[in-house]
């Protein structure tokens, strides 16, 4: 009877252990859009996508009650904004939980709580000071309330390394280093739970075209390699090079055995006429080559993990319009808001062929040629007027030439003073960081919008 009841509890917990760390991708849900499906349509299509797991950018009540009962794990957010005042109030850091967490557990899958999204990305010295001690009361906050469950985390850019080439190199921010991840990575063994990074091999290839392969970074190289000089570990793809540069760095630091998870990878599916390769092919066959590895039985690992499984989140589950930023941030999704597929992709990786053909990528070299910064198709105009202010304000005489007098001056046409006043303020300032955006009121163009005498600066690439 003893070894019927081992043979039993063995059984089970191999049960528990594959169901827990299964290697199929989850998916990121955000919700910065105003067009997107309820969260009870969200939770069907997630599953129409066959994803396990979901994680949000914090713990919204509604999605939380949709994702009731379903059997899909889930991982919420504390906002960046609390950290700082959790980490000074046992009692704020006790009543988030009592608010955002027991309402609904365990009957929603909450697993992960990450506290604060990219932190250690940010300038503010308070914050990032603040990151582990918050981590801490929020963890000693689940367990006085006993929630047992669920592990605590937060979510890390590839920027928190100082190198990450060769993999072997990695290294954590000097600034970072001892002060916050040698603690944090510390509490996570403690814990055991995982160290979440945000990995996206579209922007280094992107950086740098010329000297990484696209089929390197899209996992579709057959002939190029990268060796590590270091450890002679051979790398087929930009991924896991990127993953195994965190190995190394939590190595250094006296944690070589730290699990990983994947917090957020993808690819966009659209962009602007100055981001290169952002397409629906290379989008589609990202996403569904990383699926496939990430969800291989028996799991792939990477060349300095072989064989781990390493749990992950797709971003995105869609096209999110109200995302600031270049146009890529805005079409990082898996479906369209409404409700359909951008491309086909399925998240258990067992699909091994798709139907429909993709269409050919058309912006895989990077555009030569001028671009203008006009007024979106659709901008509300009654936000042109602190808009076209702001643009004008900025100095370099970005407006000059709508004045009275001026070449392009036509005061009765405020559309086109808000579009010539965008393209000359994103002339003026975008190798400083200025953007055509303008909280969604602008976009790119290659038309031309000038006439006769009025020219409209552009940006030539």
């Amino acid at each position: 009877m003893r070894s019927v009841l081992h043979l039993l509890t063995l059984s089970l917990l191999i049960s528990l252990t594959g169901a827990k760390f299964s290697g199929r991708p989850g998916v990121n849900y955000g919700q910065l859009g105003n067009n997107l499906p309820s969260p009870s349509e969200s939770v069907n299509l997630i599953k129409s996508l066959n994803a396990k797991s979901v994680k949000l950018y914090d713990a919204n009540p509604s999605i939380l009650a949709a994702l009731n009962a379903t059997d899909i794990v889930v991982s919420i957010m504390v906002p960046n904004e609390l950290i700082v005042n959790i980490t000074k109030s046992k009692t704020l850091s006790d009543d988030w939980i009592r608010s955002n967490v027991l309402p609904f557990y365990p009957s929603t899958k909450i697993r992960y709580l990450l506290v604060g999204n990219e932190i250690l990305s940010s300038q503010d010295s308070e914050l990032k000071s603040s990151l582990v001690p918050a981590m801490r009361k929020i963890q000693r906050s689940l367990k006085t309330l006993g929630v047992k469950k669920v592990k605590v985390g937060t979510t890390l850019a590839m920027d928190v390394l100082d190198s990450s080439y060769p993999p072997s190199s990695g290294e954590f921010r000097s600034d970072i280093s001892g002060s916050v991840m040698k603690p944090m990575l510390q509490f996570l063994n403690r814990t055991k739970s995982f160290l979440f990074v945000d990995v996206y091999p579209y922007f280094p290839w992107a950086q740098d075209p010329a000297h990484v392969n696209l089929d390197y970074a899209l996992f579709e190289s057959t002939n190029v390699t990268v060796v590590d000089p270091v450890t002679n570990l051979t790398y087929h793809n930009l991924f896991d090079q990127m993953i195994d540069a965190f190995v190394f760095a939590m190595k250094r630091l006296g944690y070589p055995d730290l699990r990983i998870w994947v917090a957020e990878t993808g690819w966009p599916n659209n962009g602007d006429y100055d981001q290169i390769g952002a397409n629906i092919y290379n989008a589609a066959t990202y996403n569904r080559n990383v699926v496939k590895k990430l969800a291989a039985e028996p799991p792939v690992g990477t060349p300095a993990r072989p064989g781990k499984i390493l749990p992950a989140f797709v971003f995105a589950l869609y096209n999110e319009n109200q995302k600031t930023g270049p146009g890529t941030e805005r079409h990082f999704g898996l479906l369209h808001p409404n409700g359909s597929q951008v491309y086909e992709i399925e998240l258990s990786g067992k699909t091994t062929e798709y139907k429909e053909a993709l269409p050919a990528p058309e912006n895989n070299e990077v555009y030569k040629g001028k671009i203008w910064c006009v007024v979106a198709k659709g901008a509300n105009w009654t936000q042109l007027g602190d808009a076209l202010s702001y643009a004008c304000s900025q100095g370099n005489n970005t407006c000059d030439a709508i004045k009275p007098g001026g070449a392009c001056h036509k005061p009765d046409l405020m559309v086109f003073h808000a579009s010539y006043a965008f393209s000359s303020y994103w002339a003026s300032f975008r190798k400083t960081g200025g953007s055509c955006y303008f909280n969604g009121l602008a976009t790119q163009t290659i038309k031309d919008p000038g006439y006769g005498r009025c020219e409209f600066p552009s940006v030539t690439l």
